[in-house]
């Protein structure tokens, strides 16, 4: 897949604008968008992805197309497991929500940012050392089960006992905060004195605990395609939207309660076709003897593509059956 520089630009251009648009047309003015909002723009953004997709298809033919599809699913579905961490975010700082659009936002623009760098680094690595899929496999695996003893429960969010990240504790230790808010001002002057506002702080929690969903996200993609550029949009249209997704599903991810083992099937099967495709490729002199191994099969991305959309499907469709049956026994336990 040969893509020119100009390509690149114009891409960049667009999504930058996409995010000026963003801000201008709906964070500007601070407000709490309703369901029909949220709904109205999640759907346009996912639409955009998706013709994106078909472009991509077009010029490029539709192995890259699929590519594509396959990292934007797996980028979004991913996204929406975020979503809790972020709940969880707002919750401890008691951001309003009127202005959790402006946060989001800005937490998107920083994890655009810090996933550029990831993006440029990850090809550079790979394009140089072929083991570095020996180690993203590995790292999936590892997540994957993680993942998998996880529970959300957003009916116990414990952001009491949630510490700081690294990032906040030195930004409070370094610059002086204060723990109320003016409005959707950053800073603020008290007593001549200039503070930082929970607006703010609550801005680089959320940019910096998005380097955590990289350390995932990132290798998970480099498992369905190789090609940087594909690597970046289908991050680039996942971050984009969710913000709106945010406000739209803020309800029903107290319903997802098997999502977590879902995206650990997802991340543990991307795992296990990186390291088969290490061995494919294998360069390391104390496996067999440097040579590539010719059993290891390639996992095609059609299959991979099956596996994501297919598993979403039943972590989905058993979270709601779950939560309908736990909600129908309370109520019989109530009224008895």
């Amino acid at each position: 897949m040969d893509v020119s520089g100009w390509v690149w630009a114009a891409t960049a251009v667009f999504v930058v604008g996409l995010i000026f648009f963003d801000f201008f047309a709906h964070v500007r003015t601070p407000h709490a968008p309703s369901f029909q909002e949220s709904a109205r723009w999640s759907i346009f953004y996912i639409a955009l992805a998706l013709v994106f997709g078909v472009v991509v298809g077009m010029v490029w033919g539709w192995g890259p197309g699929t590519e594509y599809f396959a990292g934007y699913v797996t980028e979004k579905s991913l996204s929406v497991d975020n979503l809790f961490v972020f709940l969880i975010i707002m919750t401890k700082f008691a951001v309003p929500r009127e202005y959790q659009q402006k946060v989001l936002l800005v937490g998107v623009v920083i994890a655009l940012i810090l996933r550029t760098v990831f993006i440029l680094a990850g090809a550079a690595a790979i394009e140089q050392f072929s083991w570095v899929f020996y180690i993203f496999g590995l790292f999936l695996v590892y997540t994957a089960v993680k993942l998998a003893r996880e529970h959300h429960d957003p009916d116990h969010l414990d952001t009491e006992e949630r510490p700081d990240g690294i990032a906040v504790r030195m930004l409070k230790r370094v610059l002086p905060t204060t723990d109320e808010y003016h409005g959707d001002r950053l800073t603020v002057k008290i007593d001549g004195k200039r503070f930082l506002t929970p607006m703010l702080v609550v801005m680089v929690a959320i940019g910096s605990t998005d380097i955590l969903f990289a350390l995932d996200s990132i290798p998970a993609i480099y498992g369905l395609t190789e090609e940087p550029y594909i690597v970046f949009t289908a991050n680039a249209f996942a971050l984009l939207g969710l913000r709106q997704l945010y406000f739209l599903i803020g309800g029903l991810l107290e319903r997802l309660i098997y999502l977590s083992q879902g995206l650990a099937v997802i991340l543990g099967f991307i795992g296990i076709k990186l390291v088969l495709h290490a061995l494919h490729v294998n360069e390391l002199p104390f496996v067999n003897n440097g040579e590539p191994v010719e059993w290891a099969p390639e996992i095609p991305i059609w299959l991979s593509l099956t596996v994501i959309l297919g598993t979403l499907a039943v972590a989905t469709v058993l979270s709601l059956l779950k939560t309908r049956k736990d909600a129908t026994v309370t109520s019989t336990t109530t009224e008895s």
